[in-house]
């Protein structure tokens, strides 16, 4: 296989759920490796609980996460732990400690899971913050900076251990549209010149159609996925009403006969 299109990520038959409520069923799809791959869909479909059980915060009620051949959720504990530590995760309000500087904040998981020496880990703690444009501000507290900045140093803080993958849960979220666009070109900067796995969850179309080459909608009515692949095909071509209308804004309308269901759009 091509690099592009080796799988990385692989969900088979996953159910979410909170006790005996099912937020969404039958998810299936696969993340590539060297995808930036979208979660996409409506407030409340459950985009960011999704995130959740990729990376090990919660367990799927049923079906499976495999990050290659290994089924995450039916590995040994120690097995998850050391999968984990190849995850880098930026939260959607950056969830830097207010307590650290940028540097302090980016070094803290190479002090718990590394036997660097402290000059060591600062070193690698400003390249870190150099990569996402931040080269000097590492002795800056998180309430000093903007809000873009944070989402930076989130960004730095979550590439601190050379994660395979990357997830981004909103990350444009409460920025303007220049600082969106700075942070679109950063994470397709890292991409490119890391050739890191991307899995970025988002609702901001100009951001979908700037980075993404693979994606799922996921929709709250119908309880499971309507739709897979490249974002600007899915555009081009997917008849489903509630995918085009949430892709062009509500400006582009699919025609659908009474009494039909709209066909779910899987694109190879």
């Amino acid at each position: 296989m091509t690099m592009g299109r080796e799988p990385h990520i692989i969900v088979r038959d996953l159910t979410m759920a909170y006790g005996s409520y099912v937020l969404q069923r039958d998810l299936s799809f696969t993340v590539n490796r060297g995808d930036i791959f979208i979660i996409m869909g409506g407030s409340g479909c459950g985009k960011s609980t999704l995130l959740r059980h990729l990376i090990g915060l919660k367990a799927p009620a049923r079906g499976s996460v495999l990050y290659g051949n290994v089924n995450f959720w039916e590995a040994e504990p120690e097995e998850r732990d050391r999968m984990m530590r190849r995850f880098g995760v930026m939260y959607q309000s950056g969830a830097l400690w207010s307590s650290l500087t940028l540097a302090e904040n980016v070094a803290l998981s190479l002090e718990l899971y590394t036997a660097l020496k402290p000059a060591q880990i600062r070193e690698i703690a400003s390249l870190k913050l150099a990569m996402v444009g931040l080269a000097g501000f590492e002795d800056y507290y998180p309430s000093e900076i903007s809000g873009g900045m944070k989402k930076r140093a989130g960004i730095a803080r979550a590439m601190a251990l050379d994660p395979e993958i990357l997830f981004f849960d909103e990350p444009s979220a409460g920025l303007d549209p220049v600082s969106a666009r700075l942070l679109d070109d950063l994470i397709l900067e890292l991409k490119e010149s890391l050739g890191t796995t991307v899995v970025v969850v988002t609702h901001e179309l100009a951001s979908i159609f700037a980075i993404g080459n693979n994606s799922v909608f996921i929709d709250p009515a119908e309880k499971t996925m309507i739709a897979t692949g490249h974002p600007q095909r899915l555009l081009e071509e997917c008849g489903h009403p509630t995918v085009r209308n949430f892709l062009t804004r509500g400006e582009a309308k699919a025609e659908v006969k009474p009494g039909e269901k709209p066909a779910p759009c899987f694109l190879a």
